[in-house]
């Protein structure tokens, strides 16, 4: 049965084309818009990973347990021997130091005097590296707003409002007074290379990016940093490869009986953002399941009309003496076949389309006039495995269902009804 109705469908084109053409173009809506809105939902979560918490996050117990008060004090030892580690077992992940810091920006006068002091937050990154992403990761080629970058490790950036608030300008040398890793007073000499804009107003208000080089030199941090952050092959987080990541670790290198051994935590386990996590899971699936209903509609619309211009080919084989049970069920039979094949297509045409989008992604920077820091400018679509099996829903169901309703008519055939038919 199914093997005939295949040959019947490539051999009456008219028939089968249109049908199949408007299911290619549904799914592959459905596929596409599913990946879109994960990605364009995510930015929030791609933001927070690239600024602070990355895809996972190596700290030491006693750190991750006053995070927010930034206590270099409990900062992690012999990181690079860590990293080698790291890049040991999990060599298709990506590792990136890190260390916040705080402290006092000193702005002297032309005698060398406190002319102004602010208070100022920090993030130092591997910026000197050639092959660093931090500066990508960071946002920082879109934030730039006057200057250069840093090009040697005595050099910062400077928010631009906090620069302009002090005064400060570019070359000119400014003191950070802040306390080492050991308690002590540190009191380190740094030249602005640049002015940078956040997109956050209490970060505008004081905040610095500095190399990490300089930073540890002034903190007494040789060979260590507060925080490593991991990033996954991919552009985008997958909750479930980072929860495999942090259990591997976490059962061969962290120690809950010492406080200074590494622990490492997902995404999902920091900042609250798990609550953000499931909103937007929820919100997904609203908005999904309304895009179905949709296309639902749209597909069962095409089998009906598709069942309802066909009554003349319907008349045709109950005048030859066909059973108008067995009629019916091959038009079943066929409105599967067309979903099944239109759905393949549609489904393997959408995911190509949120590929391309996901690694390429579409730049949005020229509609942007004041890119920061905290504003994405590349939207990405992001594949996950229900993407190659959502389109199926509307695909296949829908065109049934609109098939299966309009031959019900066929039931309600009468003879001498279906002999004036023919005549005509």
């Amino acid at each position: 049965m199914i093997k005939f109705i295949f040959k019947g469908l490539l051999r009456d084109r008219g028939r089968s084309t249109l049908p199949i053409l408007v299911v290619t173009l549904g799914v592959m809506l459905t596929v596409f818009l599913y990946c879109y809105l994960l990605g364009v939902m995510g930015d929030m979560i791609t933001f927070n990973a690239n600024f602070s918490t990355g895809h996972v996050k190596i700290m030491t117990r006693a750190y991750a347990e006053n995070v927010d008060q930034m206590p270099n004090d409990l900062a992690l030892l012999n990181v690079s021997e860590l990293i080698d580690s790291l890049h040991h077992d999990f060599p298709n992940m990506k590792w990136a130091e890190r260390i916040k810091f705080g402290g006092l920006i000193d702005v002297p006068d032309s005698n060398g005097e406190t002319r102004i002091q602010a208070t100022a937050f920090g993030i130092a990154a591997d910026l000197l590296t050639k092959n660093s992403e931090e500066i990508k990761r960071l946002n920082l080629n879109k934030a730039l707003v006057s200057g250069r970058f840093p090009e040697k490790s005595d050099e910062i950036l400077l928010s631009n409002d906090f620069a302009k608030k002090m005064e400060i300008g570019i070359g000119q040398t400014v003191t950070l007074i802040t306390s080492t890793m050991n308690g002590e007073m540190s009191i380190q000499n740094f030249v602005v290379s640049g002015t940078i804009k956040f997109g956050s107003p209490v970060l505008d208000r004081g905040g610095i990016i500095a190399d990490i080089r300089g930073i540890q030199n002034a903190l007494d941090m040789e060979n260590a940093c507060g925080e490593i952050l991991g990033y996954l092959n991919t552009e985008v987080y997958y909750d479930e490869a980072a929860k495999n990541v942090t259990d591997k670790f976490n059962s061969k290198y962290s120690n809950p009986d010492d406080e200074f051994s590494p622990i490492m935590k997902r995404l999902k386990d920091q900042a609250f953002l798990a609550t953000y996590l499931d909103m937007v899971d929820a919100m997904q699936g609203i908005v999904i399941t309304i895009f179905i209903i949709i296309m639902s509609i749209v597909l069962w619309n095409t089998g009906l009309i598709g069942g309802l211009r066909r009554y003349g080919e319907v008349g045709i084989r109950l005048a030859m003496g066909e059973e108008k049970g067995h009629i019916y069920k091959s038009m079943i039979y066929e409105s599967i076949l067309i979903g099944i094949i239109g759905s393949i297509i549609g489904t393997a045409l959408g995911l190509f389309f949120s590929y391309l989008m996901q690694e390429i992604g579409i730049d949005i920077s020229g509609m942007m006039k004041n890119n920061t820091i905290m504003m994405q400018s590349v939207i990405r679509a992001k594949i996950t495995p229900p993407a190659f099996y959502i389109g199926f829903i509307p695909g296949i169901f829908s065109i049934v269902i609109g098939t299966m309703l309009a031959g019900i008519g066929i039931y309600k055939r009468k003879t001498a009804q279906l002999f004036k038919e023919l005549e005509v």
